[in-house]
């Protein structure tokens, strides 16, 4: 793949390389991390539900909560792995930074929770 900064590599661009790449990642964020899986589930029940009701602003809220939670898993996720790979051992630092990491986490968990709930409420 070419480096644009370092005018390096081969060169190419492809926009469906990046799609796949994207749904690689998607992919393999839904099959090691069980959060991010049964959130999606919950999540795509909630906006096929809301689609087929043709409730659009419930369906894009539902949309941009769902998003902005798995973007904070993802992130979340990615953070631990590099600190787990740069440090093995304890280290109050790797600490901090994964506890940071899971508290942004737990905010966007909390908006996305605020949503559905309120959603199924209107449901029933």
């Amino acid at each position: 793949m070419r480096n644009k900064f370092l005018n390096t590599g081969t060169p190419g661009f492809h926009p469906l390389h990046k799609i796949r790449i994207m749904a690689s990642g998607f992919v393999s964020a839904m099959r090691y991390d069980l959060s991010v899986a049964y959130k999606v589930v919950i999540s795509v029940a909630l906006l096929s539900t809301m689609f087929f009701l043709r409730m659009w602003v419930d369906f894009l809220l539902i949309f941009v909560a769902t998003s902005q939670m798995l973007m904070a898993e993802i992130f979340n996720s990615s953070i631990e792995a590099i600190c787990d790979f740069v440090e093995t051992h304890e280290d109050e630092k790797i600490k901090l930074i994964k506890d940071m990491a899971a508290a942004a986490t737990g905010v966007s968990i909390l908006t996305w929770l605020l949503v559905v709930g309120y959603e199924i409420t209107l449901l029933f």
